[in-house]
Formats: C-alpha cells, sequence, structure tokens
C-alpha cells in the first residue's frame, strides 16, 4: 500500500509539499501539482479523508493499541496514558486489535502514513522485526510489554518475578497442586511467555509437579474464567487443582461467578489469584487475592518516554514507580 512518503519520492518532491497539496495548500506551483497528481496515479494512492485530517492538526497525535478495551487493566491503563497525552497536548487514537496481527498492522501502517506520531503499544501481536522495521516512520514504546531481539523501548514491571513470587505465595499457603491461565499457547515468543517462566521456576524449584489438565491456554475474558472453573470441576476429585493462578482479575472473577452458582466454596474447594488489583475486586462476594500492577504509573511512564522520544529528548523511566506487589484477601 502506498503511502505518502512514496508519492513525495516518486514525484521528487518534500513530504512536506505532498501534504500541502493533498490538504489544498494555495502555494504550489503548477509543474509540483502536476507531478504529485502523475505520482498519485502511477502509484494507484488514494489519500484518507480520515488521515489528511488528522494530519492537519500539526503531528499531535499518539496512536494507543491494545487486545480488548473491554478488560478493566486496559480501560484504565488507556486512562493514564490519555490523561498524560493531554498535560502535554496530545491527543490519542485507540484501536483494539481482539488479537489479530493484520489489525496491529493497521495501525503501524498509521504510523507510517504519519497519521500519529507515535505508538504505545499495550500489546503485540506480529513478529518482533517487523514491528521494529515500522521505528524508521516514528517512535514505539512497548507498554508492559517486552520483545527479545529488537530495539524497541519499553517500560515494564518484572512479570516473571511477580508470577513467580504469587506462585511462591500459593506453595507457602500449603497448595500443591496449582492451575494456571495465560492468554497465549505456551510458545516460546507467546504472550505471557515471563510469566509462565515465573510460574514454571516457582514449580520446579518446590519439586511440585502439574498436570496438563491444569494448564488452560488463550485465556482472557470472565466467560473464559467459568469455562475454566467448568472443567476444573468435571475433573475427579483425586485429580482436582487446589488453587488457580489466573492472568487477569477478570478471568478470576470468571472462576469465582461458576463456584458461586455451584455452590462451591472459596477458599475451601478452589483457592484463586488473580492479576491486576482492579479497584472492584475488593468488594466482590469473595474478596480477590491478586497481584497488583502499577497501571496508572506504566500509562504516565510510557507516554512520558514516547512524548520524549517524538521530541527528541532523554527521558529516563522512573522504574521505582514500577513494582508489582501481592494484595493478600479471602479468596486464598
Amino acid at each position: 500500500m502506498a503511502t505518502i512518503k512514496d508519492v513525495a519520492k516518486t514525484a521528487n518532491l518534500s513530504i512536506s509539499t505532498v501534504s500541502r497539496y493533498l490538504n489544498k495548500h494555495p502555494y504550489i506551483s503548477e509543474d509540483k501539482k502536476k507531478r504529485i497528481k502523475e505520482a498519485m496515479k502511477k502509484l494507484n494512492y488514494t489519500p484518507s479523508s480520515i488521515a489528511t485530517q488528522l494530519r492537519s492538526k500539526k503531528g499531535k497525535m499518539i496512536g494507543i493499541l491494545v487486545s480488548r478495551i473491554t478488560n478493566p487493566f486496559f480501560s484504565y491503563l488507556v486512562d493514564a496514558i490519555e490523561k498524560q497525552a493531554k498535560i502535554d497536548n496530545y491527543n490519542v487514537l485507540i484501536m483494539q486489535t481482539y488479537d489479530d496481527k493484520y489489525a496491529e498492522i493497521k495501525m503501524l501502517e498509521m504510523l507510517k502514513q504519519h497519521v500519529i506520531n507515535g505508538l504505545i503499544m499495550c500489546s503485540v501481536e506480529g513478529s518482533p522485526q517487523m514491528i521494529e522495521s515500522y521505528q524508521e516512520f516514528a517512535p514505539i514504546v512497548l507498554c508492559n510489554e517486552q520483545l527479545e531481539q529488537v530495539s524497541i523501548p519499553n517500560v515494564i514491571t518484572d512479570q516473571l518475578e511477580g508470577t513467580y513470587q504469587g506462585i511462591k505465595f500459593l506453595i507457602e499457603k500449603n497448595y500443591k497442586k496449582i492451575a494456571y491461565c495465560t492468554g497465549g499457547t505456551l510458545n516460546i515468543e507467546g504472550h505471557g511467555k515471563l510469566r509462565t517462566e515465573g510460574f514454571e521456576r516457582a514449580l520446579i524449584e518446590k519439586k511440585l509437579d502439574f498436570k496438563k489438565e491444569w494448564i488452560f491456554q488463550e485465556v482472557h475474558t470472565t466467560k473464559d474464567g467459568y469455562d475454566v472453573a467448568k472443567k476444573i470441576f468435571k475433573l475427579p476429585k483425586n485429580i482436582r487443582p487446589d488453587a488457580i493462578f489466573t492472568n487477569s482479575d477478570e478471568v478470576a472473577i470468571g472462576v469465582l461467578e461458576y463456584m458461586i452458582k455451584q455452590n462451591f466454596i472459596v477458599p475451601d474447594d478452589l483457592a484463586i489469584m488473580g492479576f491486576d488489583n482492579q479497584p472492584f475486586t475488593s468488594v466482590l462476594a469473595t474478596p480477590l487475592t491478586t497481584i497488583n500492577q502499577p497501571i496508572e504509573a506504566l500509562g504516565k511512564e510510557s507516554t512520558k518516554l514516547l512524548i520524549s522520544l517524538i521530541n527528541k529528548k532523554l527521558y529516563n523511566v522512573d522504574k521505582s514507580k514500577l513494582k508489582l506487589t501481592i494484595i493478600q484477601r479471602k479468596s486464598v
């Protein structure tokens, strides 16, 4: 798909000249207009009316990429990013991928077309090398995501250590058969890779076994959590887990909902640990033990870093604000 940069190169003009033409600037020579028209025809380039409108806002726009805005973690994260962006006089453009790499590419193409001045990726679907290549066009910051073997700046918490400490906490509470939920597929480059490493490390260290029936992949929503609980309680009692570590509070709530409907008791029949510490987790029928993520700090620091990169300035992320902590409540 041709971009404004391609048109400028074909016409042997600057991107700003092509942009002025697209925005109907009056002071462009007939020769330049002709060259731009011919280049657009040759490349089969059709300018997006939305892109043209956004470009006219003089580059005060950053993109935010999330998997699902309905996940409360992402809702609060986007809110923190937008608040900080407004402080710096930037607007935001939000896109949900629903775990689809082609939706992600659409947002990256907006970066290439200069519709947005920079991009905060709160979820990752495509290959690290492909994503890295788009840094040629504008800055990219990974928020709560980490990619190996590429040079994309990130703002992260220690997911491996946080999960390790969470599983260790369950073991110290005398839970020995621990089920595990991940948003990924356990592939080496998949979602939740670091959390899975933390889970495995804790079990190996304590010499605990785990069964394939206790591992649940591509789990994201409350419904997914509900379905996970249904599968667990269909298992024979002698091989049923006694605790479950979920990859989000949303999933944990689904597990809790099923147990309440079926008159199971938390934590006697199954202890539940969430991840994120969403505000509502303290007021559930059984308040949820969870791992607190500093969502506001993640959003603010990611935005400050991205805007600094856009303006070619140095910014040192305040890592002291990015600590994970265990919040103990009645579900464990």
